[in-house]
């Protein structure tokens, strides 16, 4: 068995075995990106379509589950749109108040640094040719979730169809004696993935509200949609609270003079970021499956790095998932420690030396 032979030999085996794991996931990404999310669109809906199923043919019930999802995102959308169409209301004002900024910046780096209005507009024309390829990659990106608004819907029909197939061959494609424990991690991965997106969906619609509040109140312009985009950002743990604070600081900057406003934004944000983290979070987002700081974050980058954007918003229910099977398998459950929120009190070192200590203090006795 691979259990018994030298770490030199496993170590190499594993490492090669991620290499291709990753290596597929990257070639494979137009692929599994939209089938993620079905995926978990899926589960999301599946609920429903059972309650609905009872009444009505199964092809039905899926069909008005997703129709009645589509209608509420429709609205979202429409809301984000209208909010959007106000932006542009005082542009030319910001577009004003931008070249202010940037003429006191070049000054200031001139005076600094030593830095020419010259050179300084040379290395804007470089960064502006250097963001030709960013800019080609966002519009392939643009092409690319074209793609996937029509594939998403027609994965998350057919999985809702086929659920009852695709379980059946989780089943037996193991042992009879590994059913039970397939049967519940089944159960346990769709309650965690549930309670987890319904609990986000709280947890960011109360955030919005909370953000737009709070910046009405400071007088920020487009209040509502930074606030709503900010709520969508804190979906990203940790980063994405970093830069839904960045947006409203940016937009006051432009359109306000002095600094007080900025400082007032940073203190409501840290405030509505204490509530978040120490209230709505514990209450609301219920997960089953509590992963820790440090490879929350780790697992964020490493989406990032992999799958962009959108992998940064699977990175954790998928590190859910694979808890989910750590905990359940005896040889994997020191990892599914590690990646759990549980501090232990003591180290394997000090029970160790404890228990060694024992037995010398008996014999002295």
């Amino acid at each position: 068995m691979v259990k018994n032979f030298p770490f030199y030999i496993k170590a190499p085996i594993i490492l090669l075995g991620l290499v291709i794991t990753v290596f597929i996931l990257n070639i494979l990404r137009d692929v599994l990106v939209p089938l993620a999310f079905a995926t978990l669109i899926a589960i999301l809906l599946n609920p429903l379509s059972n309650r609905l199923e009872r009444k009505m043919p199964k092809v039905l019930s899926i069909l008005i589950t997703m129709i009645i999802a589509v209608l509420i995102l429709s609205g979202l959308m429409y809301f984000l749109s209208s909010q959007i169409a106000h932006f542009f209301d005082n542009l030319d004002a910001m577009k004003q108040k931008f070249a202010e900024i940037l003429n006191i910046a070049q000054q200031w780096l001139q005076q600094t640094f030593g830095i020419s209005a010259q050179k300084q507009v040379e290395m804007l024309n470089d960064a502006a040719k250097g963001s030709k390829a960013v800019i080609g990659q966002t519009l392939s990106g643009v092409l690319g979730i074209l793609s996937v608004i029509f594939l998403i819907p027609v994965y998350t029909f057919l999985i809702m169809f086929y659920k009852t197939l695709i379980l059946n061959f989780l089943y037996e494609v193991f042992s009879e004696e590994n059913q039970k424990k397939v049967g519940d991690i089944l159960s346990e991965t769709k309650a965690a993935i549930q309670s987890y997106i319904i609990g986000l969906l709280i947890e960011t619609s109360i955030v919005a509200v909370m953000n737009s509040c709070a910046l009405l109140i400071l007088g920020v312009q487009n209040a509502i949609l930074i606030g709503v985009i900010g709520a969508i950002l804190n979906l990203l743990p940790y980063i994405g609270g970093i830069i839904a604070i960045l947006l409203p600081v940016l937009m006051a900057t432009l359109t306000t003079d002095g600094f007080t406003t900025q400082l007032l934004i940073i203190g409501a944000y840290a405030l509505i970021q204490f509530i978040d983290n120490n209230f709505l979070v514990p209450k609301i987002v219920s997960s089953k499956v509590q992963i820790n700081a440090l490879i929350s974050i780790i697992i964020v980058l490493l989406g990032a790095a992999l799958w962009g954007v959108p992998g940064m918003f699977l990175s954790i229910p998928f590190i859910a998932v694979l808890k989910i099977i750590f905990d359940r398998i005896e040889g994997l459950k020191p990892w599914g420690k590690l990646l759990g929120d549980t501090i232990p009190t003591e180290h394997m070192g000090q029970i160790k030396r404890i228990r060694r200590r024992k037995p010398a203090l008996n014999e002295k006795a």
